[in-house]
């Protein structure tokens, strides 16, 4: 019989035995991706369902106020996104702040978090498929005058199933399979042209512009401006997706902050601009009713159907880059869990051939387009933002405890006057937590509550840790700085 005790479920992974680890054979991915196509994979991640569809449903909450949701949220990221930049670059190993709670917090706070970032991911890529969906569909209408039957469509609970998304999902799964340098390439091509066409879209739509749509400009007030932060919040979460390349990167130390602070900036730049010219163009009411609202501003607000099918196209192929990105992230994490030995250890296979873990992205990739096939958007999305403030509190908490335990490790990126800026981070978001509704809470809480019981069951008793690190401390101690790339080990992918 497993016993249990306090020690054991708190115990940390040393940091050097981390990035050992990735050395191994059978389990070593390869370092192929450089400063831009990092960037790119966190622009490719942020820029796609949020502001094609999900601006909709945060214009139905906040009306034009809307702006200063997307403004809230990204001041909520940016607290988080230094303390990602500040692990990330110390700690270079796949995981994301599953690695990282291992390395602060312990086993338990790992795997809790590490669960809880299956299900933003997971769900996450469900739900941009469901996106990817509706513009597809409302692309073929603009430009063909066709549209899928709506049985073809829709989620399960609306009489229908969603194909165009199942079909998406699997189609990247087969490309994420192929190998990390492929995909990186690919995405970079993608993000310039979405970027090119959201460009258009805020120069046509501000020749519409007409300042009586900007009035009511808060019809809910601050409490609608706190719902829809709280809901379009799941249009910035693509940052995070750069540090779960951490172990691909050629130069971490250097390229990681670079890429999560830059990608999240130049989204917020661009999320502020299209917001504003989209509620000149077109009534909020009108385009919070819509379910491709940027295709609808240039269409009945500018008069620009041409546009309008040009703007859907961006749309397919932004939410279809974002998508990459995130069911690239979510198998990393789940591939750190594997050889870890939280989960079955032979999940954590590299095919020799492509470098990646083709296993389990294929299983991954099952898993998702089943999702998109039969759950409706709204609910997914809160399940996403749940999931992925409740990983930025932990990245906060681990940067505050690694700055005690471990204070003179290298830290090629600091978060500066931690003891402020994280707590800050941490405040800003449980705000947003306290704007998703009970029911958000309690699907969340029951998700956790499955994965305690798997830890206990299969987790706790096959760790890598219990079984290769016995002596593991409870809290960091002082160990050698493992060897990981320097600076000019390699160029942009």
């Amino acid at each position: 019989m497993v016993r249990y005790t306090k020690a054991h479920l708190f115990h940390i992974r040393p940091v050097s035995s981390l990035v050992e680890e990735t050395h191994e054979t059978g389990h070593e991915l390869k370092r192929a991706v450089g400063p831009l196509s990092l960037t790119a994979l966190g622009v490719g991640a942020i820029v796609g369902t949020g502001i094609f569809v999900v601006v909709g449903e945060g214009l139905a909450e906040a009306g034009p106020a809307v702006i200063l949701s997307f403004v809230l949220a990204a001041v909520t990221c940016l607290f988080s996104a230094l303390s990602y930049a500040e692990l990330a670059s110390s700690i270079p190993v796949s995981g994301s702040a599953y690695t990282y709670a291992y390395a602060t917090l312990g086993e338990v706070v790992a795997w809790t978090i590490g669960w809880d970032l299956i299900l933003e991911y997971g769900v996450s890529v469900a739900a941009i498929a469901v996106g990817w969906g509706a513009n597809f569909n409302a692309f073929l209408e603009t430009t063909f005058g066709v549209a899928l039957p709506e049985r073809f469509t829709t989620s399960l609970d609306e009489g229908g199933i969603n194909i165009p998304a199942v079909v998406i999902v699997l189609l990247i799964t087969l490309l994420l399979m192929r190998g990390v340098k492929e995909t990186a390439n690919l995405n970079t091509v993608m993000v310039f042209i979405k970027l090119g066409v959201l460009a258009m879209f805020i120069g046509l739509a501000f020749t519409a512009f007409n300042s009586d749509n900007l009035q009511p400009f808060a019809p809910q007030g601050s409490g609608g401006v706190l719902a829809a932060a709280a809901l379009i919040f799941f249009a910035y979460i693509g940052f995070d997706a750069v540090a779960t390349g951490s172990e691909e990167a050629k130069n971490p130390k250097r390229d990681l902050p670079i890429a999560i602070i830059g990608s999240l900036l130049i989204c917020t730049i661009i999320y502020v601009l299209v917001s504003v010219a989209a509620v000149g163009a077109l009534p909020a009411a009108q385009l919070g009713a819509s379910e491709a609202p940027l295709s609808e501003a240039l269409e009945e607000g500018a008069g620009l159907p041409w546009a309008a099918a040009l703007t859907a196209f961006g749309a397919l192929v932004a939410i279809t880059s974002v998508l990459l990105v995130i069911l690239y992230g979510q198998t990393r994490i789940f591939f750190a869990m594997a050889r870890d030995g939280l989960v079955p250890e032979s999940w954590a296979s590299v095919d020799a051939r492509t470098g990646t873990p083709v296993k389990l992205t294929l299983g991954f990739g099952i898993f998702a387009a089943l999702v998109a096939a039969i759950l409706p958007l709204g609910a997914i999305v809160e399940m996403v933002n749940i999931g992925t403030l409740f990983a930025f509190i932990l990245v906060n908490i681990g940067v505050m405890v690694l700055r005690r335990t471990r204070p003179d490790m290298e830290r090629p990126f600091k978060v500066p006057i931690p003891y402020v800026w994280c707590p800050i981070g941490i405040v800003l978001c449980l705000y947003l937590i306290s704007g998703l509704p009970l029911a958000t809470y309690i699907r969340f809480v029951g998700w956790l509550a499955i994965g305690v019981v798997i830890y206990l069951i299969y987790g706790y008793s096959h760790s890598r840790l219990r079984h290769h690190y016995p002596d593991a401390p409870e809290l960091p101690e002082e160990e050698p700085e493992a060897k990981v790339p320097e600076a000019g080990s390699g160029g942009s992918a």
